[in-house]
């Protein structure tokens, strides 16, 4: 299958070289037997007329999808475009942008910082997963109001809308990072600077890395939806 990959963001610091970039992370996730073309959406690069992919992944990022920064508005309208053509998926600010595009709101959480591994409830059953999911999370903003026609599949207290499912198959989008290992999780809480994480919240998420997550688990559930268009 021939996956583009919407990259909105990069690693801070200069974690990259160690730990790869976000596209190499989500590929890495989805599996090798995939072809996969990536897109640098901030320096202005989206797919055209021409472009032959089947699905787009569209990555974290530093961002909000409500900044005003000139690549969101025509990333949201190629979204739009794409819907039922491609199938997508979006991870963190992706699972953002497409509520966002597709009629949802997102804002600032009140509830404060996701930082660490999160498990979230499933609110549907999901074959590769049992009745939760464990997986990194890294975010303040947060959907606070799904589009129509739109399903909750996890959840948690912390985050209501933590994965989703549009109607028709047309996306699969979850808040949580499966493409982020343990090793580069731990150098990413690291590198948070945010004046609002303080020590405890850090040392918090740090301390929950001990964990197991269900990375292989999600990322074999993405990988099903791609391919077939199934969600369960």
């Amino acid at each position: 299958m021939h996956i583009g990959i919407l990259e909105t963001g990069a690693p801070p610091d200069g974690l990259a070289p160690t730990h790869g970039d976000y596209p190499a992370m989500i590929a890495r996730l989805l599996g090798p037997h995939h072809r996969y073309q990536r897109y640098d959406v901030r320096a202005g690069s989206l797919p055209d007329a021409d472009d032959d992919c089947q699905a787009y992944v569209i990555t974290g990022s530093a961002a909000s999808v409500y900044d005003p920064h000139p690549w969101i508005a025509p990333l949201s309208a190629f979204l739009r475009r794409s819907r039922g053509r491609q199938r997508l998926v979006g991870i963190c600010f992706g699972h953002q942008l497409i509520a966002q595009a597709f009629g949802g709101r997102v804002e600032k959480a009140p509830q404060g910082w996701g930082l660490g591994l999160h498990r979230y409830a499933m609110q549907r059953p999901v074959t590769a997963l049992g009745a939760t999911m464990t997986a990194m999370a890294s975010h303040q903003d947060q959907v606070v109001a799904i589009p129509a026609g739109t399903e909750v599949i996890a959840a948690s207290a912390l985050t209501p809308h933590a994965a989703l499912a549009y109607a028709d198959g047309a996306a699969l989008t979850l808040q949580c990072h499966p493409e982020f290992d343990a090793d580069y999780a731990r150098a990413l809480i690291d590198s948070h600077r945010a004046p609002d994480i303080d020590d405890d919240v850090r040392a918090a998420a740090q301390a929950s890395l001990s964990g197991v997550s269900d990375n292989a688990a999600i990322g074999r559930w993405l990988d099903d939806y791609l391919v077939s268009g199934r969600i369960a």
